[in-house]
């Protein structure tokens, strides 16, 4: 049997990471800047028929988790996603769900 060379470190990362995505309303944020590169606050509310608030409390776990990135453009703040692996763990859950 071969010895499992884990890092602790990267491993509580993944697991923050999988938490801060295990919610029904960042999941659905993780589609839509699936479907298009970066959208900025008021895109990404509106399309989710959310509050602008809770959109901003959503994004700003996504952030600090390491999920998302953002910039600035003005005074608009444009997101995107830092890593296209996470999609593909949104898209297993989903085929999962299917099954």
């Amino acid at each position: 049997m071969a010895k499992l060379d884990l890092d602790i470190t990267k491993l509580e990362m993944a697991a923050n990471r999988l938490r801060a995505m295990a919610h029904p309303m960042r999941i659905a944020i993780i589609e839509l800047l699936q479907q298009k590169e970066k959208l900025s606050v008021t895109e990404i509310y509106k399309k989710l028929k959310i509050e602008q608030a809770s959109a901003s409390h959503h994004l700003n776990i996504l952030k600090s988790k390491g999920v998302l990135a953002s910039r600035r453009d003005g005074k608009k703040i444009f997101y995107s996603l830092r890593s296209k692996t996470l999609t593909q763990i949104i898209d297993c859950i989903n085929k999962c769900n299917t099954d």
